[in-house]
């Protein structure tokens, strides 16, 4: 027998695992995949669902939390974690699972808080904004999940360089490069990439995925022949004009995102000046529910 037969190719997982490990991506929670097991069941047992997720009173208050978000426009109100999955779905239900985690998934760290408070934000405006530009192509919980997990590379970037703050400050600052470009310049890797990893490696769609890969990229949502998919293009160009919209009213977090990426995305959501100043006084009203 020749080596190479003795000693295969690593499979794709276990490069995917290597690369994991390598830079400190928090592993995908059990309870994803006890979520998943359940799921694939030839008939799917709500109840035994319900019951993993109560076991975690955290997890369970925070779906039922996610499910009265204003982001999802339901009329009627969860007030169980049975409830809650009625209304959301197992499929959404376990992305929602997912994004929930994925606070708990890092060390608590005052550093971070406004962080996380940053991207719940984006992510509520996010799922609203989807039903709410001219033509919709989004589903709201799409949105919202790709808000909370878009920037998550940046927490992984922040535990394992230290110095990376002053790289995070330099590239929203820099009006001419991708933001990722001077991460690059800095680093191996950069937190689009490492936010992609965790989203592949904790079962997140594949649009979602790819948008956050490229979330940066301008080309990717102008060109149709970029080979994003449709869905990851309009998902970039939602959670930018979420992103922006936050901006504006708060004054805070300030980058030179917008002024590379607002015309593609205005382009895509068929949205004019006009539009978006509306957007901001309906925003504003939203914000109010998100603590």
């Amino acid at each position: 027998m020749t080596s190479d037969f003795m000693n295969p190719s690593p499979s794709v997982d276990a490069v995917l695992e290597r690369i994991i490990k390598a830079n400190d991506i928090p592993p995908r929670p059990l309870i994803i995949d006890r979520i998943r097991a359940a799921m694939s069941q030839d008939d799917p047992d709500f109840r035994q669902v319900g019951q993993l997720i109560s076991a975690d009173v955290s997890l369970a208050a925070g779906l039922i939390k996610t499910a009265n978000s204003q982001s999802f426009g339901f009329q009627s109100r969860a007030r169980s974690v049975q409830d809650a999955l009625m209304m959301l779905g197992l499929d959404v239900t376990s992305r929602a699972v997912a994004a929930i985690s994925l606070r708990q998934a890092f060390p608590n760290s005052g550093h971070y808080e406004r962080f996380w408070d940053a991207s719940a934000r984006i992510a509520a405006l996010s799922g609203w904004l989807a039903q709410r530009v001219p033509k919709p192509k989004l589903r709201a919980d799409d949105a919202y999940t790709f808000g909370l997990f878009r920037d998550c590379g940046i927490v992984i970037m922040l535990r394992r360089f230290p110095a990376y703050t002053q790289t995070l400050a330099r590239a929203n600052k820099d009006s001419e490069r991708l933001f990722t470009a001077v991460e690059q310049q800095d680093y191996p890797s950069d937190h689009a990439m490492l936010g992609c990893l965790l989203a592949q490696n904790w079962w997140l769609p594949e649009e979602i995925c790819q948008a956050i890969r490229h979330h940066h990229d301008p080309s990717t949502i102008d060109m149709f022949e970029s080979g994003l998919p449709l869905a990851s293009r309009y998902l970039v160009a939602v959670s930018q004009t979420a992103e922006h919209i936050l901006q504006q009213l708060t004054g805070a977090s300030q980058t030179q995102e917008w002024p590379k990426l607002g015309n593609s995305c205005l382009r895509l959501l068929s949205l004019d000046q006009a539009m978006l100043a509306v957007l901001y006084t309906e925003a504003e009203e939203l914000l109010k529910s998100v603590d």
